[in-house]
């Protein structure tokens, strides 16, 4: 049997306090996972992968600006940063990968365009955080003409106005003719 003194104890103890204190401290000053910045290779998702279901359920569709991360949050923002054309792309974190060693993220196939990297292949990027950037709608790509509404009352009216300026009329059913009777 071993004997153990006191001092031994108090030693311990004050190991196991500061090591305690020491991964506290140290975590303090540690960014989160979601606020750091990588640079690497990036690949893209193909054209033909469009349908298929994502890590976190949602289909991919080519024109989405989606993209695959192995560590970040789904619904996290990145704004990545193609260098060797300095153009740049905003992209919602919403798979899984990539698992090709020396890659670090996999773009939809419209956020590899909006980067001029298809004919690359694989390009050089860096990745940040862009949660407080806000994707806008594609300007004047898209005009959409909103109906006007009237929020009058129609009291007499039980349907929608064209049902009573409409005339259905049922075509009569045709009959057969009978030759040779």
């Amino acid at each position: 049997m071993v004997k153990v003194n006191s001092s031994d104890h108090r030693s311990l103890l004050l190991r196991i306090v500061l090591t305690a204190l020491f991964t506290v401290h140290c975590s303090l000053f540690v960014s989160p996972v979601g606020a750091q910045t990588q640079m690497g290779k990036a690949s893209y998702y193909a054209k033909r992968a469009t349908g298929s279901r994502t890590a976190n359920g949602e289909q991919l569709h080519h024109d989405s600006m989606t993209c695959a991360h192995r560590t970040l949050p789904f619904g996290t923002k990145l704004k990545v940063t193609h260098l060797g054309n300095d153009s740049s792309v905003v992209v919602r974190v919403n798979d899984r990968g990539p698992y090709v060693r020396g890659r670090i993220i996999d773009l939809s196939w419209g956020a590899a365009r909006r980067l001029n990297m298809l004919s690359e292949g694989i390009a050089d990027v860096f990745i940040e955080p862009a949660d407080e950037i806000i994707i806008p709608l594609l300007p004047g790509k898209f005009h959409v003409q909103m109906p006007e509404v009237s929020y009058g009352l129609a009291v007499d009216t039980l349907g929608p106005y064209w049902q009573h300026e409409l005339e259905i009329v049922h075509p009569k059913p045709r009959q057969k003719s009978r030759k040779g009777k």
